[in-house]
């Protein structure tokens, strides 16, 4: 018989209280969790203020007005260090507390009630256990639509909507190498012991991505379980059309991301796929901002962010907050 493991939920937030609280009440209702952990990315909303008020800082003892079934702690940073640094000092502090797994979140996503005991029996199904696995994201308002599309493994062919996820699932339900990260996913205290924790420096746009290719290069057990799911508000189409829709540009409007998605993408690729990856990503870029987008103002961030990369400077986002 499988020994019970010790769960904590990690939660990393910034000024979106309302979602925090919807998130809390839900993980309340989750039997397999034994607590929550927060870390709050310095909010000026009132989210640590309110934090503080529901469990009395990082003793876990409950305020006044609160009885809750999975006790709720929490850590407010002294500064904004992104989701990177987030899940780096949550994923950390879950295992000084003694979790065998830690589920990752933000806290815009909405796991069903049922995800986590779905995540956990398909986790026993297979010949040996996973490492590193997590559910489908839906869009809240449609859910048998993805907001984060799925690149099926072995090749190009990318799913957008739950009917493809299904039919490309096992027998058992899931689709082996590929998940989605920090939406739900759970990770061993085991793997977390192998690789370390996630890169603090990345502060936003990659962080997740790096942290699945290094389970991926220590040969981790990775999974998407497609009866799991966690809701989450739409964001967009990922993804503009470039080359006449042979293929897409990830563009946002926001300077702070792009220049993190830059300089950290191009990490990833060179460290992960190697130069020629890297150096078709720098290309690509080029080409979009020239041709596709054109915006002269975007290839010097571009290129500010990818020297930054080269040089190991983690600074250079600071200025676009």
């Amino acid at each position: 018989m499988t020994q019970p493991r010790r769960i904590a939920a990690v939660v990393v937030t910034y000024n979106r209280l309302a979602l925090l609280q919807e998130l809390l009440e839900r993980l309340d209702a989750v039997p397999e969790l034994e607590e929550v952990l927060v870390i709050d990315n310095a909010s000026t909303d009132g989210t640590g203020e309110w934090l503080a008020g529901l469990e009395g800082g990082e003793t876990g003892s409950p305020g006044e007005d609160w009885h809750r079934a999975v006790p709720v702690l929490a850590r407010t940073l002294t500064t904004n260090r992104g989701g990177a640094g987030g899940f780096h000092d949550g994923l950390a502090w879950a295992m000084e507390r003694g979790a065998d797994l830690a589920w990752l979140m933000d806290d815009d996503g909405l796991p069903d009630v049922d995800c986590l005991a779905r995540l956990l029996r398909l986790d026993e199904l297979g010949d040996r256990g996973l490492d590193f696995w997590g559910p489908v994201v839906v869009d809240r308002e449609q859910p048998e639509r993805l907001v984060f599309p799925i690149r099926l493994p072995g090749g190009t062919k990318v799913v957008h909507d739950m009917v493809d996820v299904r039919r490309a699932a096992d027998a058992t339900g899931r689709i082996d190498g590929i998940v989605i990260p920090f939406n739900g996913v759970l990770v061993t205290r085991d793997l977390v012991a192998r690789i370390g924790l996630p890169r603090e420096e990345y502060f936003i746009w990659g962080d997740d991505h790096e942290y699945r290719l290094r389970a991926e290069a220590a040969g981790a057990r990775i999974a998407t379980v497609v009866d799991a799911q966690v809701r989450h508000p739409a964001v967009g189409a990922l993804g503009t059309p470039m080359l006449g829709g042979r293929t897409t540009y990830n563009h946002t409007p926001s300077d702070l991301k792009h220049y993190c998605m830059a300089r950290n993408n191009l990490l990833n690729l060179r460290d992960y796929k190697g130069w020629p990856h890297a150096l078709a990503f720098v290309a690509k870029t080029l080409w979009f901002y020239t041709f596709t987008h054109r915006q002269p103002r975007r290839l010097l961030l571009s290129a500010r962010a990818w020297w930054a990369a080269l040089c190991g400077d983690f600074t250079g986002h600071r200025r676009y907050l």
